[in-house]
């Protein structure tokens, strides 16, 4: 058995360029630690039964809200409570690492989710 050893998101960030598509780096209760780039808008969505949450490592990220805008600077997050329609976006390329249950489709719809690999 290999001795622990600290998660570097610097150096798993530089592991892929692709945005929009979650890359899972452990593992914390039941739950997917995952970092994602983004830039642009994504697609309104909700998730019925999960919260949603975006802690912003670099850039910045505004997640849409019905109600208004939350902008999110490195080192800021949010949490949308499970069911609320959002639409996370980035004006600019930005990082952020998500955690939510293992499986849970980004889209809150496993048939156009993005398929998230472990890296």
């Amino acid at each position: 058995m290999s001795p622990p050893q600290a998660i570097s998101l610097r150096d798993k960030l530089a592991l892929f360029e692709d945005r929009w598509s979650p890359k899972i780096i452990g593992d914390f209760n039941g739950h997917d630690v995952m970092l994602v780039k983004i830039k642009g808008a994504f697609t309104w969505h909700s998730h019925p039964d999960t919260d949603d949450f975006f802690l912003v490592l670099d850039g910045q990220v505004t997640i849409q809200l019905r109600d208004g805008n939350v902008t999110l600077n490195p080192g800021e997050l949010y949490i949308v409570p499970k069911g609320v329609g959002h639409c996370p976006m980035a004006a600019e390329e930005a990082s952020i690492l998500l955690i939510e249950p293992a499986g849970t489709p980004n889209t809150g719809d496993a048939a156009t989710a993005a398929r998230k690999d472990r890296i």
